[in-house]
């Protein structure tokens, strides 16, 4: 029997490939959350068009689990309201419609250096964001907190973002002496990183690092849940 699964920043690089990752396995229904109708029409994907601000009056599907991979960047959100209203509203929106349509599991894409102390704005977020699903007490929890990603962002027609591009150049050919808390992580390698945790950990709460997401992500590189070709 197939198990339900949420997915919440469908159309983002990690969220596409986790949607990817979900369907070449073969033993997932993925219902994708989006803003705008994608139109994939790939077998075991239903997509639910809805306003991610208004989640509380939309019944969502009865789910196993679900993964948030919403997020953007203040470059992009234009103000630094409009960047909390997606990396926190909506993020929070969708973990508190999760939960009410039955996920036990949770998986929220956070990002490394997430500190509610921190002088970022962006990391301070990110802390907000963990903390806040915290509290809604999902019976396991899943907190990834990836270093800087690598992907394609250009097949999905978005923006390509300066320190991934130079963190592909420059680290790429020497990133086996990069700190692995430091090391680019690919979107899809996290994709199966965030996946294999998630349905495995007897944790109620998993904080994964860079470190542990890359090693993770590595067992399943060359088995049945890399349809994608690496990027």
């Amino acid at each position: 029997m197939s198990r339900r699964v949420l997915v919440a920043g469908a159309t983002g690089l990690v969220g596409r490939a986790l949607q990817e990752v979900l369907l070449a396995h073969g033993g997932y229904e993925v219902t994708a959350l989006v803003r705008k109708p994608l139109r994939l029409g790939a077998p075991r994907l239903n997509e639910l068009t809805c306003d991610f601000a208004a989640l509380a009056k939309t019944v969502l599907p009865e789910a196993d689990m679900a993964f948030c991979c919403l997020g953007t960047t203040l470059k992009v959100a234009g103000s630094s309201e409009a960047f909390r209203r997606v990396d926190f509203d909506f993020a929070l929106n969708f973990a508190r419609a999760a939960k009410k349509s039955g996920a036990s599991r949770f998986a929220l894409l956070s990002a490394a250096g997430a500190s509610a102390t921190s002088r970022i704005l962006y990391s301070r977020v990110k802390a907000d964001i963990e903390a806040a699903v915290t509290a809604l007490e999902f019976e396991h929890l899943l907190i990834a907190r990836p270093s800087l990603l690598i992907g394609d962002r250009e097949r999905l027609g978005q923006p390509s973002r300066p320190l991934e591009s130079l963190a592909r150049r420059l680290i790429g050919p020497v990133s086996s002496i990069v700190p692995a808390s430091f090391r680019p992580i690919r979107a899809d390698d996290l994709a199966r990183a965030m996946l294999r945790l998630l349905t495995t950990t007897a944790d109620s709460r998993l904080v994964a690092e860079n470190a542990l997401l890359l090693a993770t992500g590595a067992l399943d590189a060359a088995g049945p849940w890399s349809a994608r070709a690496r990027v």
